[in-house]
């Protein structure tokens, strides 16, 4: 998709959403090819699954606190 096509999904100015663009390539997370004088952008899914594997044991992590939590809210709640 391009910049504008990006944009149009969200309810913020295009310049904020061109950085958002711009720090995301810079991560490798998005790669930009150029057509013309367009620049469209795509997933780098590569990337995104190294980040997705370098966040699960923190997901995995905060879902067991919100557990005990939720099990310590449950046992509360029927006292």
């Amino acid at each position: 998709m391009t910049a504008g096509a990006i944009a149009a999904n969200f309810d913020t100015a295009r310049p904020t959403v061109s950085k958002h663009l711009q720090i995301l390539t810079e991560c490798e997370l998005l790669k930009q090819v150029q057509t013309g004088r367009e620049i469209h952008y795509h997933i780098n899914a590569n990337k995104m699954k190294e980040v997705a594997d370098f966040i699960e044991p923190f997901r995995q992590m905060w879902d067991d606190r919100f557990n005990k939590i939720e099990n310590i809210m449950k046992k509360y709640k029927s006292k």
